[in-house]
């Protein structure tokens, strides 16, 4: 009997379910396996059932979602079609990568494990349910999980225990192999064809941009810009609930120490070679400058993930560095790993500078190794397309805060936007379909909690139902002042004079007593009962994940309980029931 290959199946939307995938193929790697590592829409799903350990590491998306890189098999797996018995030679385990703060924590990950468990999988161990609210992030539970799964295998496969095994600081091959050239020549985005299909994360739509306007009193704290894009001959259409997806790039201040941190020259030109089966990224142009890898491509700015620090110990040989970067690697080091990097979100370019022996070390070959790819931001579209033909705007909130680090810590996507020079810059985007669903009946209400930037979908919704004519539109917005961030007051006010919009507001810092949207929802329990009762109204949330959603969800609860005459646990089961049939949809963010 043939040894057996590990293969590591994952879905992932922003890298971290990547990047954890790829950390297990490394483990495996230094255990002399074979291993293979792919996103699950890569694989070919229907040769499932002869593989014979698989490890499946899956995020969950939006609202209990898949992420986009595993949705055709997603399809595939739930088919009723698929015999109950199909996967039973099949040995696999089953990781999720999760927050807490959202409801459906985890969701994905267990779905997954159920079906696969009806279609007759034998599992390993216990499914791994790692959440990134923990105090020492998602690694808590992955540590451990891990642990118990290669206990697990060997002691399927305990001959393969025989196998010398490379040391965790040892190095193990590179991805690709850079081969510079002699000749470097200015590289740019190739702009789209104007007959090209919709533009996808593979092919983006270069977007003039247009505007760029501050929309908050200069007073105030909080920098908030409304930005629009030119997208005439795009072939880019949308709807309300949809989102934009865009790439950032990271700042030239930035792309500059980092080329000379490690002795690169920004302007000479290579090529990528793959070492393995790993294909090329299809992002990259090829030749490509060091600038434009820098600047496009490589995640610098991004607080690291302990994958970065194992590493990075491959490189280490100054003694004092190396300690302390084992240190970091270790499971007993997490506390201090996060004491310095994850608390003061310390970006792996500062850490680059804190140890500089080692980034002297680096060879250009790891770069792809060592830091991942700038993933896609995605911004709810604040316009319609039926009120601003050719047009996108999207509302914005300039992420800067403050840490004990000396300089403030800066949202990579919101401060390069806000960077761009209207009517000089180009942005690469594409669109996709969000997770909040409007009625088609444009005679059924709708009745949105959008505080802060979470009324740009809201703006878009409106805008669309306005142009077609419907006026049950019921907006609560809130924000602190009155004067200093209400957005959209202006439009708001046009559509109240024509009778296509009821305005609820909250000004939360207007008074003493702080007043937020859940206390307006309260106070007009009697016109949302009817609304809903009488009248099959949708109810929309959107907005930060923390507090706001549950307690707009409790103060819609205490609606049905006030104008309803119900118990608290039959309020309950009205909101899910109208969570079940669509009437309830939120999109939340942390």
């Amino acid at each position: 009997m043939s040894d057996p290959a590990l293969l590591i199946l994952y879905g992932s939307q922003t890298g971290t379910a990547q990047d954890t995938a790829q950390r297990i193929a490394r483990q495996a790697k230094r255990r002399k396996l074979q291993v293979r590592t792919m996103p699950l829409d890569d694989y070919n799903v229907a040769t499932l059932i002869s593989e014979s350990t698989v490890i499946f590491v899956c995020a969950t998306t939006g609202q209990g979602d898949p992420p986009d890189n595993m949705r055709i098999f997603w399809r595939f797996i739930f088919k009723k079609s698929l015999p109950a018995g199909s996967l039973c030679q099949l040995d696999c385990a089953v990781l999720g990568l999760g927050d807490s703060s959202y409801p459906k924590f985890n969701f994905v990950a267990k779905k997954l494990q159920k079906r696969l468990q009806q279609l007759g999988a034998s599992m390993l161990l216990p499914i791994g349910l790692a959440d990134d609210q923990h105090e020492l992030g998602s690694d808590a539970v992955i540590d451990p999980w891990l642990v118990a799964f290669w206990q697990k295998f060997y002691s399927l496969h305990p001959s393969l225990k025989a196998l010398p095994s490379l040391r965790e600081d040892e190095q193990l091959p590179p991805s690709y192999t850079f081969h510079f050239l002699d000749n470097a020549s200015d590289v740019t985005w190739q702009t789209n064809p104007a007959e090209q299909t919709p533009p996808s994360s593979s092919s983006p739509y270069l977007a003039k941009l247009l505007s760029n306007i501050r929309v908050t009193d200069v007073s105030h704290f909080q920098d908030v810009r409304l930005f629009e894009f030119d997208i005439a001959d795009s072939n880019i259409e949308y709807t309300a609930g949809d989102v934009v997806m865009m790439r950032p790039c990271n700042a030239f201040d930035d792309v500059q120490q980092f080329c000379q941190l490690l002795s690169l020259d920004p302007e000479s030109m290579f090529t990528l070679r793959p070492t393995d089966s790993t294909p090329v990224p299809t992002r990259l142009v090829h030749p490509c400058t060091v600038r434009h890898l820098v600047e496009t491509f490589l995640d610098i700015a991004a607080v690291p993930r302990r994958s970065f620090f194992d590493l990075l110990l491959t490189f280490a040989t100054n003694e004092l560095e190396r300690e302390k970067l084992l240190e970091f690697s270790s499971a007993a080091g997490q506390d201090d790993l996060h004491a310095y990097c994850n608390r003061p979100r310390r970006t792996a370019l500062e850490v680059l500078a804190d140890f500089p022996h080692t980034t002297a070390e680096i060879k250009v070959d790891y770069l792809l190794d060592l830091f991942p790819e700038i993933q896609p931001r995605s911004f709810s579209i604040a316009s319609s397309l039926k009120a601003l033909p050719n047009r996108l705007q999207i509302l914005v909130a300039v992420v800067t805060y403050k840490t004990n680090m000396y300089k403030p810590r800066k949202g990579l996507c919101s401060n390069w936007l806000a960077s761009l020079d209207p009517n000089k810059a180009y942005v690469p985007l594409w669109v996709k379909k969000g997770t909040l669903k409007f009625p088609k009946d444009k005679d059924t209400p709708v009745i949105m909690v959008g505080p802060g930037t979470g009324v740009a979908p809201f703006r878009s919704a409106i805008q669309e139902r306005t142009a077609e004519g419907t006026t049950g539109n019921v907006l609560f917005f809130g924000c602190r002042s009155q004067s200093k961030d209400f957005y959209f007051r202006a439009e708001w006010e046009e559509k109240i004079k024509a009778r296509q919009l009821t305005l609820f507001t909250a000004f939360s810092r207007d008074q003493e007593d702080k007043v937020y949207v859940q206390h307006r929802i309260s106070e007009n329990a009697e016109i949302l009962m009817d609304l809903i009762t009488n009248k099959n109204a949708f109810f929309y949330i959107a907005g930060n994940a923390k507090d706001m959603p549950s307690a707009v969800r409790d103060a819609l609860k205490g609606v049905f309980q006030q104008k309803g005459t119900v118990s608290a646990e039959d309020a309950e089961k009205m909101v899910i029931a109208m969570e079940q049939s669509g009437r309830l949809q939120s999109e939340t963010w942390s």
